[in-house]
């Protein structure tokens, strides 16, 4: 095992650097540096095409990444990692900075399940998303992140609670793959990798662009986009963003104008639909901001005799999809978490000396959580995103939780609660307010009498898809099969944000897949034109 190189991002421009306004041109600009926006700049920066990628967040290299909670999560989350519904019941976790989410997700890499791009084909007329089309791309992904399956030595005590207790009872259970390489098994992940083992996009795709003639310029948070000044609604004709103190993430007063030919908005969901919201762009059919999923996470945790350290080894490496498929009902995943202390305080519930004892046995503590597979059902739309306020910087966020998710949530507890008792639990808790205890597998079917609803129990997610949906049909959709927006024709839209239902695995790889793909698409379009 070794440390793996810094790589710096050639010419990279971060607020400090920054001294006055700028106007500046390209042929693509960029917004957002995540997993989708950083495959699209290095495709396109590769074929010659001049490109600027603008980033609202910061940039961050491995020796800033302390393996601290109180520092990573106000320096690499989205709202310093306090993002949540209206309502406050669903807390999400989104990553921010260069590299975007890949900066703090857990490594977890799936491709697209073909289940997922039949249905896309079938209900929203994507004819294009096939495996066929996309298996080159997730080919070349896969090989460049060096992407790869986990052997079975390298499954921590937490994650083999999953294995262990899945493979007694029959259930289903698969090593996952992870885009790592020499890895020091920290632990880390969600913190920022100290040791360059990760193949986020800040260390691969965005030097790669950035040696072929990209500019990435880091703290510009885009406000708007802005129509040509003749008043043709069909064009883009810049991106105005305001460049943000690196220290204190506000506004300092100067600006950045981008001019282009074509733009490619790439902010992930939630923030993709706020920047076309905010830019006022034609939506005939108030389809922007819809179809929001966010695979709801619930958790239930146990102790066991033996420590378990779930802060430790690699944070994900073994998952279920044995649920997946519940037909006429929600389907779910399981996979197991990693938790560490400020982690674990948010996800245990319980209050005062509860919470406090609950907390005393964190090494002893396995965590599993089901992720559920909404936008699947006729009529499950998952929820919305709206801005509002100070010139749409705040954002609202909406999601309605159903009685079918409520169902298989109630299902998915009870399967976590027998698979930990199977490897040896002496007791499950769930994430009930108040907490739900069980002593024994016999008592598992307390969780169908325990309520659920808003605020009455522990939910999450770190996946979020949707918002600007794509579809062939304008009517239920925001861009088209090649992502171009319907009504502003040099606008495309590459990101999870695109996803018209949630996928049924982390979302990482289905993201950069489509990237790569996408942006040939946009490479054939520039080039004919």
């Amino acid at each position: 095992m070794k440390l793996m190189p810094d790589r710096p991002i050639r010419g990279l421009l971060r607020g400090a650097d920054i001294r006055s306004d700028l106007a500046l041109s390209c042929e693509v600009c960029v917004v957002g540096s995540g997993p989708g926006g950083s495959v699209v700049a290095a495709r396109l920066a590769d074929r010659g095409v001049d490109v600027i990628l603008l980033e609202e967040g910061g940039y961050h290299v491995r020796t800033e990444f302390d393996q601290q909670e109180a520092t990573a999560f106000p320096a690499l989350y989205q709202e310093h990692g306090n993002r949540a519904t209206d309502d406050l019941s669903i807390a999400i976790l989104q990553g921010r900075g260069v590299g975007g989410g890949t900066l703090v997700n857990w490594t977890t890499s799936f491709r697209t399940p073909e289940t997922t791009l039949e249905h896309w084909r079938r209900e929203f007329g994507l004819a294009e998303m096939t495996t066929a089309n996309l298996n080159p791309h997730w080919e070349e992904i896969e090989k460049r992140l060096n992407i790869h399956e986990v052997t079975l030595d390298e499954v921590n005590e937490n994650n083999r609670v999953l294995w262990d207790g899945g493979r007694k009872l029959g259930i289903g259970v698969e090593l996952l793959k992870r885009n790592v390489e020499s890895c020091l098994q920290t632990g880390s992940c969600g913190l920022g990798c100290p040791s360059n083992a990760k193949r986020s996009m800040f260390l691969t795709y965005l030097p790669d662009a950035a040696e072929k003639g990209a500019r990435v310029l880091a703290n510009c948070r885009v406000s708007r986009l802005v129509k040509s000044a003749a008043g043709d609604r069909s064009r883009i004709a810049t991106a105005e963003a305001e460049v943000l103190d690196e220290s204190t993430d506000r506004p300092t007063g100067r600006r950045v104008v981008v001019t282009a030919k074509h733009f490619v908005v790439a902010g992930g969901a939630i923030n993709s639909a706020a920047l076309l919201l905010r830019s006022q762009l034609p939506d005939p059919h108030e389809r922007l901001g819809k179809r929001l999923f966010l695979h709801p996470v619930v958790a239930t945790t146990a102790t066991f005799a033996r420590r378990i350290d779930p802060f430790y080894g690699a944070p994900q490496s073994v998952a279920s999809h044995h649920f997946i498929e519940r037909p006429g009902r929600v389907g779910f995943f399981l996979e197991a978490p990693p938790l560490r202390p400020m982690l674990a305080a948010i996800a245990l519930s319980g209050f005062g000396g509860d919470h406090r004892e609950g907390m005393t046995r964190l090494s002893h503590t396995n965590a599993l959580i089901a992720l559920h597979r909404d936008g699947f059902l006729p009529d499950d739309e998952g929820g919305t995103v709206r801005v509002k306020g100070d010139g749409g910087r705040r954002l609202s966020i909406g999601y309605p939780l159903s009685p079918a998710l409520f169902e298989a949530m109630r299902e998915s507890m009870k399967a976590m609660a027998r698979i930990q008792f199977a490897a040896g639990a002496t007791e499950v808790q769930t994430g009930h307010l108040p907490r739900l205890a069980l002593k024994s597998e016999r008592e598992i079917s307390r969780i169908d009498d325990a309520p659920l609803g808003p605020n009455r129990i522990g939910l999450f997610t770190a996946h979020q898809m949707g918002g600007c949906a794509a579809g062939s049909d304008p009517k239920r959709s925001v861009v088209s099969g090649e992502l171009v927006h319907h009504q502003v024709e040099n606008l495309r839209v590459i990101d999870g944000s695109v996803f018209p239902t949630s996928l049924g695995v982390n979302p990482q790889e289905s993201v950069m897949g489509l990237a790569s793909w996408a942006a040939q698409k946009l490479l054939h379009a520039f080039r004919g034109a």
